[in-house]
């Protein structure tokens, strides 16, 4: 059902996610962002993961095919965790060569792939319970308001 499915794709359901307005679900995408990036503990992390479980399970999108979107990105995430883990300085583990591990480095590494793991999973599920047009109509009246409330205008005049 789901094997086929590529970055951004819309999958239709009937859903409660895929129900709920566009602005909502670009608010609370947005929110959970915020909360990513913020983020200071391991607890904090955890909570944003159960917020995926969650919304996850609302949508019935599947966890698998949000790890299958995370294919194409894979070396960027492992990249950075590689630059995290050798460039941070901080109470060194081991050091090879030009190479040193720091506990610090450990740390960084670990917060930043989940971290953007975290942040594509959670854009996916927008792009798949919200259809391009329903997207582009949200991010539309979010961003111009007055436009909008024109258009109806002349809509009642006409």
């Amino acid at each position: 059902m789901l094997k086929d499915i590529t970055l951004g794709q819309f999958f239709p359901g009937d859903t409660l996610a895929h129900k709920l307005d566009p602005r909502t679900k670009l608010l609370v995408t947005v929110l959970y962002v915020v909360a990513l990036f913020t983020a200071k503990s391991y607890i904090a992390y955890g909570l944003l993961i159960l917020t995926l479980i969650v919304a996850v399970r609302i949508s019935r999108v599947g966890a698998k095919a949000l790890f299958k979107g995370l294919k194409p990105v894979l070396f960027i995430i492992a990249f950075t965790a590689l630059l995290n883990l050798f460039y941070t300085p901080g109470t060194e583990l081991c050091h090879f060569w030009i190479f040193r591990i720091t506990i610090e480095g450990v740390r960084a590494a670990i917060t930043m792939m989940l971290r953007i793991t975290l942040l594509i999973m959670g854009t996916f599920l927008l792009t798949y319970t919200t259809s391009p047009i329903r997207l582009t109509d949200g991010l539309e009246t979010v961003s111009y308001p007055h436009l909008r409330a024109h258009e109806t205008e002349l809509h009642l005049v006409c």
